[in-house]
């Protein structure tokens, strides 16, 4: 019978060590991951998509955390710091940053099983009996502890987190798991063309999150056994995983986030366009992903800044937003502004109309622009009179990047200033 209770839920996260693989590039993201990495990525008005697996962790009770980090590291390193520098190292907790030091390999990280593999030093000086490897790529909230009772109590070497996706989405981009009845792992494909079906429902599949756990001893083993294999491409999902399905117990454990019914929420928010629709769903009035909820907090780094002001008031010179996130420092001055989330110290000036936005921090709009629909990227300055988003012949004339669902990427570059803002 499955043991619950919190003494035993409370030994399994004393005795786990995390680590948070957010070295990740974001290619798909283009122009807005040229300067930051994609666990860096502004998300939800004021947080960073590495807020919410760290904020998973601190609530799910594990505090040993290490932050792996390669690809334009700086402003995710800062961020860390700033956020998450605060935990007492006498009291068995730490999040620390392990950045590519060529300790083990002349190469910087070959992959996120070398990632791991140059880290061992580190992660068995900690001691764990467990070890937790998170994506630090996606938004979503999850208490880890399910997923350590699970990995314990079934013996597993090795636990992956996986969830229900249709099968047209996981095509090419997520490890596709086939499982037996008891969840064993039978089968693994590493983002197919094709993906392999649920038995029950044609349409859906079974796709591994990239969370993993895992002994520790068996995972130093498999990690030497990997570095040793010249053929190998030094990943979990194509190397590791497929390698050892067959003599070793490795189970699925299906994603639930263990805050109740209806709770479940994670998106891969590595396109533009999930991007914005992702920073959209949360204007709805009860959004599935409640940033609100002082049961499951996220946590983040957060500069003192003053209120956000909306001044103005006369009929066609009103400071106001609706359905909208407006964060600290912003200051919507006789602009109206609908449906957009905006970050830090943003400033809206007047006649100008916004709609579908996501405006990252320090953004400034100037009079008279009609924007629908854009990702504006931090530090740009809209000049006076800008139409954009109501014609894409125009918007990629003048060098702007418009997706496939017709959302509107604005960078520094584009508009001709200085590059490098993070």
């Amino acid at each position: 019978m499955p043991n619950h209770s919190p003494r035993f839920i409370s030994n399994l996260t004393r005795e786990t060590y995390a680590l948070i693989l957010a070295g990740g590039r974001g290619s798909r993201l283009f122009e807005l991951t040229d300067w930051r990495a994609k666990p860096a990525l502004y998300f939800g008005g004021k947080f960073r998509v590495i807020d919410f697996p760290l904020s998973n962790c601190i609530n799910s009770g594990i505090r040993r955390i290490g932050v792996v980090t390669q690809y334009q590291s700086h402003s995710l390193i800062r961020h860390v710091m700033r956020g998450w520098g605060h935990f007492k190292r006498e009291l068995g907790e730490s999040v620390e940053i392990l950045p590519a030091s060529q300790r083990y390999s002349e190469s910087w990280y070959q992959g996120t099983a070398d990632a791991v593999f140059q880290n061992i030093d580190i992660i068995r000086h900690e001691l764990p009996r467990y070890v937790m490897i998170l994506s630090g790529d996606h938004v979503y909230r999850m208490d880890y502890a399910g997923m350590l009772a699970a990995h314990a109590q079934s013996g597993a070497d090795m636990t992956v987190c996986c969830q229900e996706v249709p099968v047209a989405e996981a095509a090419g981009s997520f490890g596709v798991m086939e499982v037996a009845e008891d969840m064993r792992v039978v089968g693994f494909e590493e983002k197919p063309a094709n993906p392999s079906c649920l038995p029950h429902d044609p349409e859906r599949c079974l796709a591994s999150m990239g969370n993993y756990v895992f002994n520790t001893e068996f995972l130093f083993d498999q990690l030497r056994k990997d570095a040793e294999n010249a053929s190998s491409e030094r990943d979990f999902g194509k190397d590791i995983i497929p390698s050892i399905i067959r003599e070793h117990k490795v189970f699925a454990y299906a994603f639930k986030s263990g805050l109740g019914a209806g709770q479940d929420y994670w998106r891969d928010v590595g396109t533009l366009d999930a991007f914005w629709q992702a920073n959209m769903e949360l204007l709805s009035p009860e959004p599935h992903l409640n940033l609100y909820d002082a049961k499951w907090p996220i946590w983040t780094y957060q500069e003192q800044l003053p209120p956000a002001k909306f001044v103005f008031d006369d009929e066609d010179r009103r400071g106001c937003a609706t359905d909208s996130i407006v964060s600290g420092g912003c200051i919507i001055s006789g602009a109206r502004v609908k449906r957009s989330v905006l970050f830090n110290e943003v400033r809206i000036c007047s006649y100008s109309e916004v709609e579908g936005a996501v405006i990252l921090p320090d953004v400034v709009v100037l009079r008279n622009c009609r924007l629908r629909n854009v990702i504006i990227d931090r530090g740009c300055v809209i000049p006076e009179g800008m139409v954009i988003g109501h014609n894409h012949d125009h918007d990629r004339a003048r060098g702007f990047r418009v997706t496939d669902k017709g959302a509107v990427l604005i960078t520094r570059e584009m508009l001709g200033l200085p590059v490098g803002f993070e």
